[in-house]
C-alpha cells in the first residue's frame, strides 16, 4: 500500500457553479414570472407557479447530488505510523477518511468522445459515490492502493455524436 501523499482521483473541474447555478433561477423566475402575469388577466395562471416549483425543486435536488460528487481522491499516510487512509474530497468541501480495505468497487467509465472518465467508488457501508470528470488515472494505482477492490473500467454506453453506426 502506498505510504506517501498520492493523488488518485483529480476532477477538472472543483468549483460549486454557484453565480451560474442563481443566474439560471433568476432569470427562469422572471421568465415565468412576466408570463405568468401577461396570462392572469385572461385564464388561469396557475399552471405558472407549478412549472415554477417544480424547475425549483429540480434545481435544488441536482444541487444537493452534486455537492456530494467526489473531485479528489488521495492516498495519504496514516497517523503516527498507522496504515495508509484514503482521503476523499467532495465539491462542497467535505473531506472524509476511509481505510483502503473497505473500497469495495472501483470504477471508471471513459467518455467516448473527450480523453476523460468519471469515477465511481463503493466504500463498504456507504452509498455509491460519483466523482466529476476528470483525466483517467492508472488502475495500478488504484489495484495497488486499494488490494481488496474490485478495480475496473469501461467505455460509456453512448456512441460518438455525429458518427452514424
Amino acid at each position: 500500500m502506498a505510504a506517501s501523499d498520492d493523488l488518485l482521483w483529480d476532477a477538472d473541474d472543483k468549483s460549486m457553479h454557484m453565480v451560474p447555478r442563481l443566474w439560471r433561477i433568476g432569470v427562469t423566475a422572471g421568465a415565468l414570472g412576466f408570463l405568468g402575469l401577461l396570462l392572469w388577466t385572461d385564464s388561469d395562471a396557475t399552471w405558472v407557479l407549478c412549472a415554477g416549483a417544480l424547475y425549483l425543486l429540480g434545481e435544488s435536488a441536482y444541487w444537493a447530488w452534486d455537492r456530494r460528487r467526489l473531485v479528489e481522491a488521495r492516498i495519504v499516510p496514516g497517523e503516527t505510523g498507522g496504515p495508509a487512509r484514503l482521503r476523499l474530497r467532495r465539491v462542497g468541501g467535505q473531506i472524509t477518511e476511509h481505510d483502503p480495505r473497505h473500497v469495495a468497487r472501483v470504477l471508471l467509465i471513459h467518455d467516448n468522445v473527450h480523453d476523460l472518465a468519471t469515477l465511481r467508488l463503493k466504500v463498504h457501508g456507504r452509498p455509491l459515490l460519483f466523482g466529476r470528470l476528470g483525466r483517467p488515472p492508472a488502475l495500478t494505482t488504484w489495484r495497488h492502493t486499494c488490494p481488496k477492490a474490485q478495480v475496473g473500467d469501461r467505455a460509456a454506453h453512448w456512441g460518438m455524436p455525429g458518427i452514424p453506426d
